[in-house]
C-alpha cells in the first residue's frame, strides 16, 4: 500500500520520463489529478486521461528530449513545508514550476505568487 502518492507519483514520472516512455500511467488521486492539470496548463506534458482508478499522462517531447526531466517532492507527509506568497521562488530560473497547495485549490507557484496567496509547497518540477 502506497502512503505517499504524490511521490509515488512524481517517482513514476521521474522514471517514465528516463526509459523514454509515450505514456505512464499512475493510480487516480484527486491529488494525482490536479497535479496533472496543472502539468497540462504549463505545457509540460501533452495531456492526460482518466480511467477506472487510472490515470494515462502523455508525456511531451521537443525534438526527442523530454519537456520535464526532473520532479522533486519538497512538502513530505513527515515534514510539511509551507510558504507565503513572498516566499514563492522561481524554479530554474523560470524554467520550471512549483506546485502549492492553497485555500483555493491546487496552483502553480507563479498564478499562487499572482494571487498573493500562499500555502503547502507540493513539488518542483523542471
Amino acid at each position: 500500500m502506497v502512503t505517499d502518492t504524490v511521490a509515488d507519483f512524481l517517482a513514476r514520472m521521474q522514471n517514465g520520463i528516463v526509459r523514454k516512455k509515450d505514456s505512464i500511467l499512475a493510480p487516480k488521486t484527486r491529488m494525482v489529478l490536479e497535479i496533472t492539470r496543472i502539468l497540462k496548463e504549463e505545457g509540460m506534458i501533452e495531456g492526460f486521461e482518466e480511467n477506472d482508478g487510472v490515470v494515462n499522462v502523455i508525456v511531451k517531447y521537443v525534438e526527442g528530449e523530454p519537456m520535464v526531466t526532473k520532479f522533486v517532492r519538497i512538502s513530505k507527509p513527515g515534514q510539511r513545508v509551507y510558504v507565503g506568497a513572498k516566499e514563492i521562488l522561481p524554479v530554474m530560473n523560470g524554467r520550471g514550476i512549483s506546485i502549492v497547495s492553497t485555500s483555493k485549490g491546487m496552483l502553480s507557484g507563479g498564478v499562487a505568487k499572482k494571487q498573493g496567496i500562499g500555502g503547502e509547497l507540493i513539488c518542483e518540477i523542471w
